[in-house]
């Protein structure tokens, strides 16, 4: 087992640029290590997330059930080390963030935590995170699933946006609060090509929460299942149906739609071209069609 420090010093890493490089290793079928994110920080604080590796599936888990699954700064910072290991690491194919059961998946900033911050030292709660709006998880090449066990709403949802596959529980609520409590949603803008422009409109500007089965409608999430244990049931077959697919072509895949919904159309198309060059000149491509000629599962290695 291989133990990962989760240092909230460590200076923040510049997100990727739009000509994203592919990660490049060998990826063997079977390769199994197990992480753990919660070692002691350089305060003695034990992490509140927690990250296992096994079989090329990255599971990260919010781990505050006492604070209903808060974003605290060391949460923050958690996630934000979790996703630089994942993305650095050619053994993980695809990850799936989760969090501990209690009811809600996650509620969003810890406000409490907030509110001692700026009494105490005077400054808003973002300027102690490393990346306060995620983007470190949003850059990330490889899939991300949400296995939401609860329901979310604020920074909950923003984690979820930059998922690319999306488990719901029947029964729980979704939402952005930020106009009830003052605070703001930059991050939301993500959520059109996700969601109809007028029930967006009604999150972000009324705060109301929302039935997850209404957003189910729409498109939001994939599936959406009776409990939470079926809730990582689902995500758990969907990422080994991921880890099992050509690494090379599952992150340009990831890419060209990313790019799209980042460029439109016509720049996305350019893009997802370009990302799929590696692809197509790499020994998979031939990997491939030659497994399938004779027959047997093809052994991927992501050159």
């Amino acid at each position: 087992m291989t133990l990962f420090g989760m240092s909230s010093s460590t200076a923040p890493r510049r997100s990727p640029s739009n000509k994203t490089e592919l990660p490049r290793g060998r990826h063997v079928a079977g390769k199994l290590s197990a992480v753990r994110l919660s070692r002691e920080s350089e305060a003695g604080i034990m992490s509140p997330i927690d990250v296992k590796i096994e079989d090329g599936i990255a599971t990260v888990c919010i781990n505050r059930p006492e604070r209903k699954n808060a974003l605290s700064v060391a949460a923050t910072n958690g996630l934000t080390d979790a996703w630089e290991k994942i993305e650095a690491d050619d053994s993980v194919r695809v990850a799936i963030l989760t969090s501990a059961d209690c009811g809600v998946f996650s509620a969003g900033l810890d406000l409490k935590e907030a509110t001692q911050i700026a009494r105490d030292e005077g400054v808003d709660i973002l300027t102690k995170m490393r990346d306060p709006f995620h983007e470190t998880m949003r850059a990330c090449k490889k899939p991300i699933i949400a296995a939401m066990t609860g329901s979310l709403m604020a920074g909950g949802m923003m984690l979820t946006l930059n998922c690319d596959l999306r488990v719901g529980l029947k029964g729980t609520k979704v939402g952005i609060t930020e106009v009830k409590i003052g605070r703001g949603s930059p991050w939301a803008s993500p959520a059109l090509s996700m969601l109809p422009q007028p029930i967006l409109m009604e999150i972000v500007l009324t705060g109301d929460l929302m039935p997850i089965e209404r957003l189910h409608e729409y498109g939001f999430t994939n599936y959406i299942e009776d409990t939470p244990d079926a809730v990582r049931a689902r995500a758990f077959d969907l990422a080994k149906r991921i880890a099992s697919a050509a690494p090379l072509s599952v992150v340009a895949a990831k890419g060209g739609v990313r790019a799209t919904m980042d460029l439109g159309c016509a720049g996305g198309l350019k893009e997802g071209k370009r990302l799929h060059e590696v692809v197509y000149a790499s020994n998979d491509a031939i990997e491939g069609p030659k497994a399938f000629a004779e027959k047997r599962a093809p052994v991927w290695t992501g050159t």
